[in-house]
């Protein structure tokens, strides 16, 4: 008869099952060996694409582990061992490898596809925790994951075994893609949308206000000229340029308002109450950067200079936040 569990119960629960699954993670160490790196190196040298398979929860694993290694540098995809027996292994060629995962290494699903693979004269990896299974000996390089014992009570659902293959998974995809030398902006390419992608990919000039919307006056400009010039431009800012289109410096809602604390004439030159100087970035640099040196200076807005240093535009924080990058 069920019975409603305490508090500490529930928490006894959960830290034994971290405490297991942990405790396997950590055994895989001593597990690897020359076939870890003989593994590695086929999928190295692999010409076609890596071929995740699994059913059950080794299925759901595969496919974690397939699309690990797609954004990571390794192109990859999982097929279903059922499917793949009525059509679906048409879909893996000669110059591909297969990764077979079967904790028993007895998967009827995966061991009957073995025939075809080893006729086709395709690459056989197989992660199981028995090296004397009928999967492990048909494979070109065995990988063992045996652990001592289930997060479940009973010892049945496949629980920690499931955790220490994902792990392995993750070894292989973070060695493979040390080894090709993988590097954020490869990996900003397979990863195009969503704030990851945005953070990666896109570029200050990619938001930056220019031309006509680019708030900029001279240093003569008086303060109330400026004043209307920051609420055209809505930035709450406006650079200070000198004849030559420098940056001589910035003035801010902040400047406004303790200038006119001070008592200054709304006619008053701009350049004798702005912010000399004032921090700025490159069109090229990641706007995630742009963030970045606003969070670092506690300021709203960066001026956007080229090569020449030369003012080009401006990027607000509002644009950063209204593009998914902060």
């Amino acid at each position: 008869m069920s019975h409603k569990p305490t508090k500490e119960q529930l928490l006894q629960s959960a830290e034994r099952v971290i405490s297991i699954e942990s405790q396997a993670v950590e055994q895989l160490k001593e597990q690897l060996n020359d076939n870890f790196v003989t593994a590695c190196q086929r999928l190295i040298d692999c010409q076609g694409k890596v071929v995740v398979i699994g059913m059950g929860k080794s299925g759901h694993i595969g496919g974690k582990m397939a699309a690990t290694f797609a954004s990571t540098g390794t192109p990859a995809f999982f097929v279903h061992p059922a499917e793949a027996s009525h059509g679906d292994l048409g879909m893996i060629e000669e110059r591909d490898v297969v990764i077979a995962l079967s904790n028993s290494g007895e998967t009827h699903e995966v061991t009957s596809l073995i025939p075809v693979i080893k006729r086709r004269d395709i690459p056989l990896i197989s992660i199981t925790s028995n090296p004397s299974s009928s999967l492990a000996k048909a494979s070109e390089v065995h990988l063992t994951v045996k652990v001592q014992q289930e997060a479940c009570p009973h010892n049945l659902a496949p629980t920690a075994s499931t955790t220490a293959v994902l792990a392995l998974g993750d070894a292989i995809a973070v060695s493979l893609l040390e080894a090709k030398g993988f590097t954020p902006d490869d990996f900003a390419l397979s990863h195009p949308g969503g704030s990851l992608g945005k953070r990666l990919l896109l570029h200050v000039e990619d938001l930056m206000h220019t031309a006509e919307n680019f708030p900029a006056v001279t240093p003569q400009t008086s303060v109330k000229d400026a004043l209307l010039e920051i609420t055209d431009k809505r930035l709450g800012m406006t650079a200070v340029l000198d004849g030559n289109k420098h940056l001589l410096g910035i003035f801010t809602d902040g400047d406004l308002r303790r200038a006119f604390e001070k008592g200054i004439n709304v006619d008053t030159p701009i350049e004798s109450v702005m912010t000399t100087g004032g921090k700025t970035i490159t069109a090229d640099a990641l706007a995630v950067d742009a963030v970045g040196l606003m969070e670092r200076n506690s300021i709203t807005c960066l001026i956007v200079v080229d090569e020449q240093n030369k003012p080009v535009g401006a990027v607000h924080m509002h644009d950063l936040l209204k593009a998914g990058v902060v």
